[in-house]
């Protein structure tokens, strides 16, 4: 087994390059403003501004279907022009959605707001993952993205942890914690700055594929595999209502906000082990490892009564995303080849994305006194397609 390849500059592997730092710079920043926010979020509707359950979970629901349909298009500009310009945008509208829901009193104008902000996600999400990846060995793209993850997801520990301290500073008043999370959000911005984008203007050659139909020459193992995580993804609904869960259960704010920063420190720490782990094992492997915890964390959820034990499934369930989130980038990304990067990612991220519109619709239609059969049905079906991604690991081209 070789090591890992170190850098000519000697200051660490060669796939820890100056883009990979900043772009995780760049993520934690704007993760430490999101996920402030977050996990009040859904308390900040229903019990300040009055909206029911079931308008969290479409509010989450139509805005991530806004940033499939502009995770598509960015995906294939990401193609065709310069990247630094779409990811430079995408972080701006990030923090303009946070400004919108500092300025809200009443729940349309959190919509609006949180469809800004995916928007923004939408914009940026392929154009910064196919720079990522820029010159990354298939063998090393594991590692990459689980670092991106742990980076992001850190800012998602420090977020919440910085939110439960302001809650208690400004005395269980929670709109003075919108306001501060745009100090990091406009922080990231400025930082995009110092990313290298090797295409620093727009191509003026054709492209290797006709614009006119660039997903017909996408690879058939690329659609398959694309098939069957969208197919699991319609049972993956926003978080959101997760913590709405974990609220129904007698969870105070400052204890959901603390759950909340609990499963983000698990989800942190596996993020890079588990990318290093898929570069060296079989990626559907990990992915179904994944699911098995995202089974765990749905049926724990949906079957417990005492609050307290929301501490013990939530980091559990951390280990999904752990396993899934970044490994699932870089299984895609070793399916087509390097000049359709964007154009795969954009296309697989934008699929995701509406089938979580699809479950986080139905999850919150189904929502009742207190989630747990959308919970439930979720975890059962999650369980069932895990026994599936074994069968793709043992074909080499599809794992690799």
């Amino acid at each position: 087994m070789t090591g890992p390849v170190p850098s000519p500059s000697g200051r660490g592997p060669a796939w820890l390059t100056r883009n990979v730092k900043t772009l995780c710079g760049i993520s934690f920043l704007q993760d430490t403003a999101s996920e402030l926010l977050y996990p009040i979020l859904p308390i900040f509707l229903t019990t300040v501004l009055g909206a029911p359950p079931a308008v969290v979970g479409a509010i989450e629901g139509l805005a991530e279907g806004a940033a499939s349909v502009t995770k598509v298009a960015a995906g294939r500009l990401a193609d065709l022009i310069a990247r630094r310009p779409l990811i430079a945008t995408g972080y701006g509208l990030a923090a303009l959605g946070k400004l919108l829901i500092a300025l809200a009193t009443v729940w349309p104008l959190v919509l609006v707001a949180r469809v800004v902000d995916r928007l923004g996600k939408g914009m940026r999400s392929a154009p910064r993952d196919a720079l990522l990846i820029d010159g990354i060995p298939n063998g090393r793209r594991g590692k990459v993205f689980g670092l991106h993850r742990a980076a992001d997801t850190a800012g998602a520990v420090v977020g919440p942890l910085l939110g439960l301290a302001l809650y208690e500073a400004f005395d269980h008043h929670l709109r003075p914690l919108f306001w501060i999370a745009l100090i990091p959000a406009v922080a990231s911005v400025a930082l995009v700055s110092a990313v290298r984008d090797p295409r620093t203007k727009t191509r003026t050659s054709a492209p290797a594929e006709p614009p006119r139909a660039p997903w017909r020459a996408l690879p058939g193992r690329y659609w398959r595999t694309l098939t069957l995580l969208a197919a699991f993804n319609l049972l993956n609904f926003p978080d959101a209502l997760l913590l709405l869960r974990a609220h129904d259960l007698g969870l105070t704010t400052a204890g959901v906000i603390g759950a909340y920063a609990v499963y983000n420190f698990a989800y942190a720490a596996l993020s890079y082990p588990a990318g290093a782990l898929s570069d060296r094992l079989s990626r559907p492997l990990v992915f179904a490892a994944g699911l098995a915890f995202f089974a765990i964390g749905y049926l724990g959820l949906g079957l417990l009564h005492a609050p307290w034990l929301v501490f013990a499934v939530l980091p559990l369930y951390g280990g999904f995303n752990a396993c899934t989130d970044g490994v699932g980038k870089a299984w895609i990304s070793t399916l087509v080849p390097d000049s359709q990067q964007g154009t795969a990612q954009g296309l697989y991220q934008g699929t995701i994305g509406a089938a979580v519109l699809i479950a986080g619709l139905w999850a919150g239609l189904a929502w009742g006194a207190d989630g747990h059969i959308p919970l439930l049905v979720s975890g059962t079906g999650a369980l069932a397609l895990a026994a599936t991604l074994p069968a793709l690991a043992r074909a080499p081209m599809a794992a690799r």
